[in-house]
């Protein structure tokens, strides 16, 4: 009967724990209802041709269109509420490769939560304004408008997400903590959404921001091996 014993010398291996995906399908939520949010706030666009300068026009054109107002505010609060979820897990994905004391898993975490901010504070005057148009009298007429131009304006913000798409291209292409096509996409996308949230029609970053977050979050739910 042969015995055999354990190399004293022999290192132990650790095999780290499984992990969900969920984190990856909560972005690819987040993508979509980001999406969908940017086009509910277009439908509360005024006609600006019919009424612009006139605020009691603009505040009647507006209360014309609450259901789009009340759509608005669902839709970006629950992207909201998804956003810092899928940062924690992309953090925790990119911390898992690349080198102790990166940066760019803080960087990618901390941009997705700037960006939950601005659509948080996008949606912060819903209560006050929506349902006070089903009686514009309770509205003081340049409030209202003011309102539109703060829906239209605010939750378009996505620079964040713009900085977050950087710094995971960055882990992917030099430190190879994702796929490299997730790097080459978070580049392409993360500059233009940073390019565009940093000049003056910075709103604009709002239509690439969401579409880079669900295409990136689709990839690490579906493509990504680790």
């Amino acid at each position: 009967m042969t015995s055999t014993t354990a190399d004293p010398t022999a290192t132990p291996t650790r095999r780290g724990p499984a992990t969900s995906r969920a984190w990856a399908w909560t972005g690819v939520a987040a993508g979509a209802l980001g999406v969908a949010a940017i086009q509910a706030s277009m439908a509360t666009s005024t006609d600006w041709e019919k009424v612009a300068g006139d605020p009691v026009a603009i505040l009647e054109d507006a209360a014309t269109k609450q259901s789009a107002f009340l759509v608005f505010h669902v839709l970006a609060t629950l992207t909201v509420v998804l956003l810092p979820v899928f940062a924690a897990g992309l953090r925790r994905r990119l911390d898992q490769q690349a080198p102790a004391g990166s940066l760019q898993g803080m960087v990618a975490a901390t941009g997705l939560v700037l960006t939950a901010a601005a659509l948080l504070l996008g949606s912060g005057l819903d209560t006050q304004f929506t349902f006070a148009f089903a009686d514009t009298s309770m509205i003081v007429p340049e409030s209202g408008a003011f309102y539109t131009d703060w829906v239209a304006t605010i939750p378009w913000l996505w620079l964040g997400a713009g900085l977050s798409a950087l710094a995971l291209g960055v882990a992917s292409l030099r430190h190879a903590a994702a796929p490299r096509w997730i790097g080459w996409v978070s580049v392409v996308l993360g500059g233009l959404t940073v390019l565009t949230g940093i000049s003056p029609l910075q709103y604009l970053s709002g239509f690439v921001g969401p579409i880079w977050l669900l295409v990136v979050a689709l990839g690490f739910a579906l493509g990504d091996r680790r």
